[in-house]
């Protein structure tokens, strides 16, 4: 069992970790620190062949970049749920249990 000293050394770790990225990031704009990479990819062709037509377009735009971001965590959350559970079932498997 972990102290309280250590418990509250852990949070405030984990919250150092998880927020210096968001003081440490050296940018002039700050709203372009955090892009994607699909955005950033595509202003760089941008600048090297200005004249660049793509092969093909998406399918389905979503409306908004809010369900964009819905969306990807939500494929994120079910790959880490079949992850966890195809994990957990071969671990109880081979310690021998039902």
């Amino acid at each position: 069992m972990l102290s309280r000293k250590q418990q509250i050394g852990i949070v405030l770790a984990i919250l150092i970790i998880c927020l210096s990225p968001f003081w440490l990031a050296d940018t002039a704009d700050k709203e372009e620190a955090f892009t994607g990479a699909d955005g950033q990819a595509e202003t760089l062709v941008q600048e090297i062949t200005p004249d660049y037509e793509p092969w093909f377009s998406s399918i389905w735009e979503p409306p908004s970049g809010e369900i964009e971001s819905l969306l990807f965590a939500l494929q994120a959350a079910i790959g880490a749920g079949f992850l966890g559970y195809y994990l957990g079932y071969h671990r109880r498997k081979s310690k021998g249990g039902a």
